[in-house]
């Protein structure tokens, strides 16, 4: 094994005596990002290899539920009996993305959401037309279209009007990631795109300020690839990173399920930084805690230690565990009555262990030592709200409001720490441009380099806001353009 270059650095062109191969556009990392990005710089006429550092293809995509956030009246939207607009699209996901929303990336994202649908199609990819209409995580059957996110629940429903807009390609359960990336592997190998697996990017190397190649490790030997167009980073987030975490999101620290793959380290990220980039949204990401699935269980009430309701029960489970997760040293419970003991045999997906059970209400609230009185009147509130299909303090929607008033009573513990599943993922990353060009923090864009998916802050900005398939949909439609963009920079 010959020495390796230093992780910490770029490479000076001048120190490499002898270039492995060169190509056209170099793509680091073969998740759905890199693959969409080889086929549209392929398609573009360019010569495109992808060094992926697992043993197969796919990164976190393939492992993923697979959904993909795509609307305006999409032609599975359409054959599902939805009207949807681009504007409301628009509004809903400029709200989704949160404070630090990358305004023009979100307006792109929606302005060619239906092109993306069509690229998507044209590379085998099958959504068979059918809706699911209850709270999951994804569709249990065949069914491609389902509402993700928070679109119908307050305060999102304000800004725009629902829609279902989560696309997930056609397979029995959650495993929509499988023929995603099945049908754009085999779309990139047909256009003759080369995917070396094993390969571990290392670093940057850098002729004066341009990009022109990575060093990668290979069968323990390192090797020298040139890219003559670019350099595509695509090698997923840092979650699997402890110490990245710690330093840049230690809220997401606070985690005890990391959503992604082995190889989501970050690599692709510091190789960016090393070679003059920015990191941007570093702090946020993915933060969930799955009460649903059974969708009984939107019908629940979930307290905190005071006894009292702090949330809609009706938001996706992202939303509740960012909730959470702001506020780790809390106490956190989902009570249900006995309407819902048939399903305690399988209980909800968030692993909680039951917390106390009570003949009355006011058992169970002495079993959870919440203060007296407390819960009582939470709940006699509650069932108040629910007979008259109405929240006024919550607003969760009047089709999930169900009186609890059919003792016995359990609950669920939602503490952090306590067995409750809190999965996480980053959504920080090299800031880029919408076309995928990484960018210094002048905002200068760094010559050569590009950036997609999880190695760049793309439309997911925000843990509260995110709607499943936001990812999935960013990764594969900026990966095309940062891939384009790469290919086009050596054509022209």
């Amino acid at each position: 094994m010959n020495d390796a270059p230093s992780q910490a650095t770029t490479i000076d062109s001048a120190e490499v005596k002898h270039w492995h191969t060169e190509t056209d556009v170099l793509i680091v990392g073969g998740g759905g990002a890199g693959i969409s990005a080889a086929i549209d710089a392929a398609d573009a006429g360019a010569k495109v290899i992808v060094l992926e550092a697992a043993s197969e293809a796919g990164g976190s995509t393939a492992l993923a539920g697979g959904l993909i956030y795509m609307g305006g009246g999409t032609p599975t939207q359409k054959a599902c009996g939805f009207d949807d607009d681009i504007e409301e699209m628009y509004q809903y996901l400029l709200q989704a993305s949160g404070p630090n929303a990358d305004i023009e990336k979100v307006r792109l994202y929606c302005d060619r959401t239906l092109e993306h649908y069509d690229w998507l199609t044209r590379q085998g990819i099958v959504f068979k037309p059918e809706y699911y209409p209850e709270k999951h995580t994804n569709t249990p059957n065949e069914a491609a279209l389902m509402i993700t996110g928070n679109e119908d629940a307050w305060p999102d429903n304000t800004h725009a009007k629902p829609a279902p807009r989560g696309h997930k390609p056609q397979i029995k359960g959650d495993h929509g990631g499988i023929p995603l990336m099945k049908n754009l592997l085999r779309s990139a190998r047909a256009k003759g795109v080369d995917i070396i697996c094993d390969a571990r990017a290392l670093n940057v190397i850098k002729d004066g300020e341009m990009v022109v190649g990575v060093a990668a490790r290979i069968d323990m030997q390192v090797r020298y690839f040139k890219a003559r167009g670019g350099v595509v980073l695509t090698s997923g987030g840092f979650i699997m990173n402890r110490e990245m975490v710690a330093d840049y999101a230690p809220r997401l620290a606070r985690g005890n399920y990391p959503n992604g793959n082995p190889n989501d380290t970050g690599d692709g990220i510091r190789m960016g930084l090393d070679a003059g980039g920015v990191g941007v949204n570093m702090d946020e990401g993915f933060i969930c805690t799955p009460f649903y699935p059974p969708k009984q269980f939107v019908e629940s009430i979930i307290v905190d230690e005071t006894g009292n309701r702090f949330i809609n029960e009706d938001v996706y489970h992202g939303r509740l565990g960012s909730a959470i997760l702001d506020r780790p040293e809390g106490r956190y419970y989902l009570i249900i009555d006995s309407r819902h003991f048939e399903i305690l045999s399988r209980p909800p997906m968030g692993g909680y262990p039951v917390a106390g059970t009570g003949e009355s209400i006011e058992e169970l609230e002495q079993e959870l030592n919440l203060p007296q009185g407390a819960l009582i009147n939470t709940l006699t509130a509650y069932n108040q709200c629910a007979k008259n299909a109405k929240d006024p303090t919550h607003h969760k929607s009047p089709k999930y409001l169900t009186p609890l008033d059919q003792p016995p009573y359990a609950a669920f513990d939602l503490t952090v720490g306590n067995g409750a599943i809190f999965a996480t993922m980053t959504f920080g990353g090299l800031d880029t441009l919408p076309t995928g060009e990484v960018i210094t923090a002048e905002k200068q864009c760094v010559p050569g380099l590009y950036a997609a998916g999880r190695n760049s802050a793309g439309l997911p900005r925000c843990a509260e806001g995110y709607a499943s398939g936001m990812s999935i949909g960013d990764a594969t439609f900026f990966g095309r353009l940062a891939g384009l963009s790469a290919a086009q920079r050596h054509l022209d």
